[in-house]
């Protein structure tokens, strides 16, 4: 296992091909919030991000978030939401937009590998319930976009020190969640032949 920091937006797609599944990464700059209605909006409905997407790093959230002004906010408690639900949207993130990393709780089933191994991308794996410690490494809302998406907006976040967040699938077609659930597999199936 190596240890990484890496700055987004990247503009280099060589610096998302030295993480492997499993590497330690913190990261610098900053992180695009996104959700399940911003997905929709943009590939189910056709309405092109407000926001530049390439080399971005993006994370499942919905934050809570208290208003100081107009189109201002300040954080309350970021934390990450379930990412499965999100993984048909991994493929056209990478090919339409330069996504490079995803994070979120909970991981990507097998059907992102092929298209973040395609793409150059990465899924970081966050620990869930860690809210807390994710709002205190997020030093600023930037941006909102879509505020009528309340709280599923496009959120730009400045970060310093964020993580540490493990690579959960790599650019090369690794994925740690796939491992574990074919190690399960194999465990249960030497269960059932104990029975």
């Amino acid at each position: 296992m190596a240890v990484h920091e890496v700055t987004f937006p990247i503009a280099d797609e060589q610096e998302i091909l030295k993480l492997c599944a499993g590497d330690e990464v913190i990261v610098q700059g900053h992180i695009i919030g996104i959700r399940d209605r911003t997905q929709i909006r943009i590939f189910d409905q056709g309405v092109e991000p407000p926001m530049d997407l390439r080399g971005a790093f993006l994370l499942h959230t919905a934050p809570g978030v208290r208003k100081v002004g107009e189109g201002r906010y300040e954080k309350v408690s970021i934390g990450t939401t379930t990412s499965a639900r999100m993984v048909r949207f991994t493929e056209p993130l990478g090919a339409r937009y330069g996504v490079r990393a995803i994070c979120g709780k909970g991981g990507f089933p097998d059907e992102a590998i092929e298209p973040m191994r395609k793409h150059g991308m990465v899924y970081f794996a966050i620990v869930g319930g860690a809210a807390a410690l994710e709002t205190t490494q997020i030093e600023e809302i930037e941006e909102v976009a879509w505020e009528e998406l309340m709280p599923e907006c496009l959120w730009k976040f400045r970060v310093k020190d964020f993580g540490p967040l493990t690579g959960g699938i790599d650019a090369h077609g690794n994925s740690l969640y796939h491992d574990v659930q074919e190690a399960a597999k194999k465990k249960l199936k030497e269960l059932y032949a104990k029975l």
